[in-house]
């Protein structure tokens, strides 16, 4: 059933890493505009990570052994990385903190997310948050899209937009331009250099095995699971196609958000 997925994701992956947005971004002013969208993706991930983990995992006390032991295991693994990574100094952070930490690094408008953080932290609705916000509608609906499988609370359908629209569909042509442009300017932009290619790494070689083992434990031999885990991958992959879509344009436009 891997397989299978995996055979019908394969066209959306090929859209994903071979969209013209990243031959696009050819100065640091692109890519602070780019961070300045890109940024609410990294942050509503790490939503997924945690549901999963409340999900796979024992959170309530007094503790008792999680129903599924190797999912558990494998959440715990993934979250251990996300949100407490070394960044290039060493120092323990969460992959969002090492992207903000990136965006102040080139003067990056951190405005938005720290708002709308500050609004989560004094316990307002996320989705009135989303509705309320001035953010360009592409980047609404890919985050009105990650809360509402978080809210619906099917864990195989919430494990597969995890797994699928990740970091690991940068191409490595769009990091050696980044690296080329760090060579080429005034501006430092070592932090992001760092930042792709950490997450790409750990995707790749640990969190992304980790995850696809995810979902053949979740859905095992139900054939619904596995039809709604396909559909909900193929729907996370076009709504990360249509965020590309809409920042691609803007940088083109040279339209900058108002938040």
């Amino acid at each position: 059933m891997i397989a299978r997925l995996t055979n019908q994701l394969a066209p959306f992956k090929k859209q994903l890493i071979e969209h013209p947005i990243y031959q696009n971004i050819d100065c640091v002013s692109d890519l602070r505009y780019f961070m300045e969208s890109h940024v609410y993706a990294v942050w509503d991930f790490m939503s997924l990570v945690k549901k999963l983990q409340l999900d796979l995992t024992t959170t309530t006390l007094p503790w008792q052994p999680p129903k599924n032991i190797t999912a558990a295991r494998l959440i715990n693994e993934i979250v251990w990385g996300e949100e407490s990574d070394l960044d290039k100094n060493g120092k323990p952070f969460s992959h969002f903190e090492m992207y903000l930490n990136a965006m102040n690094q080139i003067n990056a408008n951190t405005d938005g997310i720290e708002d709308m953080l500050n609004r989560l932290k004094a316990g307002e609705n996320i989705f009135n948050i989303i509705d309320q916000t001035n953010l360009p509608y592409h980047i609404k609906d890919f985050l009105r899209f990650t809360f509402e499988i978080i809210e619906e609370g099917k864990t195989h359908k919430i494990a597969a937009v995890f797994t699928f629209g990740r970091e690991d569909l940068i191409p490595d042509m769009f990091i050696s331009m980044i690296k080329k442009m760090n060579r080429d300017n005034d501006h430092k932009i070592d932090q992001i250099i760092y930042y792709f290619d950490r997450h790409i790494e750990v995707d790749g070689d640990e969190h992304g095995p980790m995850a696809l083992e995810m979902i053949k434990n979740l859905c095992g031999t139900d054939p619904i699971k596995w039809d709604e885990a396909i559909n909900t991958s193929q729907e996370a992959l076009q709504k990360r196609i249509a965020l590309w879509d809409g920042i691609n344009y803007q940088i083109n436009e040279r339209v900058k958000i108002k938040i």
